[in-house]
This record gives structure tokens, sequence and C-alpha cells, in this order.
């Protein structure tokens, strides 16, 4: 009774919530209901192929593959395959096997003197401090049993993705962390702290992080009090200092400048293939970087074309929700300039924005992608039960979070070995599908490989009739057709730009 009276006088006289003032007591029910809502709706109303992000049944998917376990489906599709955007491909009555040999891509355009084979699949980038310790071990421990690379994301190259020897990807952002000049008030990017890190034989890879798709155009900020001693050493700061990733890099400002610091960041690793990762947005700025790379003769080795749908672990509603194009918006656009200026065949796409079955790997791949990158199917191998607490440090499963007692619920042993089953498993999946479908290189598929169900339901069309392909040098030549008109104004418009800029 006592605790009662305490409590309903407490919310009569705090200043901050009317229901607390005028019902005492009773209206703390709202905000303990409102609190458990997540979890009430995702346990007991959310329907099984209602994504939000990831359905029930995408997420069962990779928890079965990830644990090596029966992963097949009894009594038929659950999908309404006559319901509007309901996709399938187009199989032949003539199947085959995918060899060895196309399993992988070589990377690695004219310029790059250390060219890198990489898998189909592979983890996409999340940075150390975004998530654990042993989340990173895990993965990278995966990823070095299962030969497939894993991107640092921009928080730097940890003691964590160093320790298990796996094949890297370094992210470098515009805060440069792990390569920044110590003496800068502002990220500053420093080329010998660059240089001896690039050397390090288990960073097969560097990608300079452009944009993101989950928040393009907008920087970040790790307050001081979240770098511990080991994020410090990553990034190449002083513990406790608040690191700042502005929205743009200091390093360049154009263009052309940008081409010229790729060149200057594959000279500085060795000769390892350098690429640039963005979501694509004002599409004559992307034109524009390559008409750039026609002039200076500098083109990166591989670009990475984030979806507007990517994950992160904390963004702004109005840029994870209104910015950006969608990964197949985005990679369309980018493989068709890319075949319209000639260029296309000396630089590998990679693509990330919701990957997570061989189907969506066989339709990002009839896009134009050779290679995929996912980074929430990995975090489900790794335990992951979506309970969107990725930027409270309370993570129940121990992957986004800095608590000792979260994270040590993560046994790096047990859930590395899910990450390397559900990468291989996957991989299983998608080049079976490849193989059903009569091919046996994935760089043979097309758009036209891939159905889609328009408005009503009574029609479908392919996704060469959604998503046309450019024909090769199209664009210089001027002639890229009715179907490829928009792209061919988008490229004269940025020629002119070029031009005007000299």
């Amino acid at each position: 009774v006592g605790g009662y009276w305490v409590g309903g006088l407490r919310d009569l006289r705090q200043p901050y919530h009317a229901v607390r003032r005028n019902f005492p007591v009773l209206g703390n029910m709202r905000f303990l209901l409102e609190s458990i809502g997540p979890e009430v709706y995702q346990y007991f109303i959310e329907k099984r192929t209602e994504a939000a992000p990831f359905s029930k049944d995408d997420r069962a998917v990779v928890y079965q593959r990830a644990k090596d376990v029966n992963d097949t489906m009894s009594f038929g599709t659950r999908h309404d395959v006559y319901s509007e955007g309901f996709e399938w491909v187009s199989h032949s009555i003539w199947p085959k096997k995918v060899p060895p040999h196309h399993q992988r891509v070589l990377i690695g355009g004219p310029l790059c003197t250390h060219p890198y084979s990489a898998a189909r699949l592979n983890i996409s980038a999340m940075s150390y401090g975004a998530l654990s310790d042993h989340a990173i071990l895990a993965l990278n421990t995966g990823a070095a049993a299962g030969n497939f690379y894993h991107n640092t994301g921009e928080g730097g190259v940890s003691r964590f993705h160093l320790a298990p020897a796996g094949d890297i990807v370094w992210n470098i952002g515009t805060g440069y962390f792990g390569c920044r000049d110590p003496d800068s008030a502002t990220p500053k990017f420093y080329p010998d702290r660059f240089a001896a890190r690039a050397v390090d034989p288990r960073v097969k890879m560097i990608e300079l992080k452009i944009s993101q798709g989950a928040k393009p155009g907008h920087g970040g900020m790790l307050p001081g009090a979240k770098v511990t001693e080991a994020i410090a050493e990553a990034r190449g700061v002083e513990v406790g200092e608040t690191c700042h990733s502005p929205p743009t890099h200091s390093a360049f400002s154009d263009a052309r400048g940008l081409c010229r610091f790729i060149g200057q960041l594959r000279e500085l690793s060795g000769g390892k293939p350098v690429g640039f990762k963005l979501c694509i947005g004002q599409k004559v700025e992307f034109a524009t970087i390559v008409g750039a790379m026609i002039e200076t003769g500098i083109t990166p080795d591989f670009i990475t074309v984030d979806g507007a749908e990517g994950g992160t672990g904390a963004a702004p509603p109005e840029f994870s929700n209104h910015v950006g194009f969608p990964m197949k918006d985005g990679l369309s656009f980018v493989h068709n300039i890319l075949l319209g200026a000639g260029l296309r065949r000396d630089i590998k796409l990679i693509a990330s924005g919701k990957v997570l079955t061989g189907f969506s790997m066989v339709r990002t791949a009839a896009l134009g992608a050779d290679v995929m990158n996912s980074a929430r199917a990995f975090m489900f191998a790794l335990g992951c039960i979506q309970s969107l607490k990725c930027a409270n440090n309370t993570c129940p499963t121990g992957i986004t979070t800095s608590n000792p007692v979260l994270m040590n619920g993560l046994v790096v042993e047990t859930k590395a070995v899910r990450v390397e089953n559900f990468q291989r498993n996957t991989l299983k999946n998608f080049f079976e599908m490849v193989g059903a479908m009569g091919l046996e290189d994935p760089g043979e598929l097309s758009p036209r490989h891939v159905m889609i169900r328009m408005a009503g339901g009574s029609t479908s069309k392919s996704y060469e009739e959604v998503f046309p392909t450019m024909e090769e040098g199209a664009l210089l030549r001027g002639d890229a057709g009715e179907t490829g008109a928009e792209i061919q104004a988008v490229w004269d418009e940025a020629q002119e730009i070029l031009k005007n800029t000299r």
C-alpha cells in the first residue's frame, strides 16, 4: 500500500507525462505494454512471410542452414504466386552443374597487380564497436574456415579481425579510421599509416566508402565514452576520444579527385584491388565519376552497390526510410552505365541489400552483380533474433553490445561454425538454382531469367522488360536507343559537367 501511494504521488508531481499525471499508477501500464510491444508483435502477431524487415520464414531459413539441419519445406509454397510483386526464375529442362572454377570471382582490373579470388557470398561491412568482440571474432573465424571475406566496416581493422586470419576487406570511410593523421583536429588521410596496414597479407582488398544504403549522405559519431582501448587501437585515436565521421571525404572533392585517390590507394597497398562503395542517389553524379574514369585512365577494381534497404545499428528514420535508391534499381543503373561506357569488363560489381537466400542471390546476379555481400543474414547466423535493440547496448544475443555479460552469451567457437555453415549451404542452393536454369556460370545470368508478377496479378514480365540491359559502348556512341534514353541523357549531362570543370 505504501508503495502504491509513493508511486501515485510521484506520478502526480512529475511534469513529463500527462497520462501518468491524470491516471497515477495505472498510467504506467501504457509504458510497460509499449516496452514489450515489439516482442509481442514478433512472437504472436507477425505473419510468417511478413518482412519487418526480415520475415519469420527468412530468419528460419538462416537458422536452419547455420545449424546445418534440414531446411526443406512441406506442403508447397506459402506465397501467393499470383500476387503483385511475386518473383520467380525461368528454369531449363536441361539442368547443368556449376563447376568449381565458376564458383569464385577474380577481382582485379588491368591496373591491379595482386587480384583476389572472391567467394560469391561474403560478410558485408559491419564495424567493430557496432558489433561486439565476440561477434567479430566469430564472423572472421567462420570466414577463415569457409574461405570467404569479411568486410571490416568503416571502424577500422581491429585485433578481433586479425586474430582468426580470415580474409579482410578494409573499408575506409570519411573518418579514415586506422589511417588518419594523428595530428589533425579533423579526419584527414595519412598515407604512411594506410600503407603500413594495407600491406598486411590478411588484408585482401580496400573498399572506399562513399555512402551506405541505410543512411546515405549522413555522417556518424561514436561518443568518447564508448571508445575503449580496443576501439581506439583499431581506429587510431585516443581512448575516450569522440570519433566523427563527416558526410563527405576530405581527401578529394570531385570525381577526378576520387579516381586519383583510388590510384593512390592501389599504389600504397602494393597493387591490391581497390574499389568504392556507394548507394546511388543523383544519377548524374555517378555518371560523372564514370566519365572521370575514362578521362583519367584510372578505374576501380570493383564497385559495391549498397541498397537503401540496407541495415545499420542506428540511423534517423528519414534516412533509412526515404533516402537513396533500393538495391535493384541502383545495381541495374550502375551495371548499365558501365556497360554503356565500355568499362564493365574491367570492373567487378558487388551488391548488398537484403541478400539472404539462393533466390535473392540469383535475382541480384541477374541484375549485374558478380559478388554479393550480406550483413544481417550473417547476424542471424550468429543468433540474432531481430529484437531491434542494436542501438541500445542491450542486444540479448551479445552481437551488438559492449556489455560483457551479454557478450559472453555468444560462444565464438559455436557461432563461427554456424557462420561457415550458413555461407556454404546458401551457396549450395544458389549454385543449384543456377544449374536448374541450364547455366554453368552465374555470370551468364541476365534480367531475362527472372520474372515478376505485375499489378492485377494476370500478367508478368521479365526483369529485362523492367530493367533493360544497355548495349556495350552504346553511351560512347550515343545510340542507347529508346530503352536507354534516360541513361543516355544522364550520361550526356555528366560529360558536360566534366567539360565545364576542366
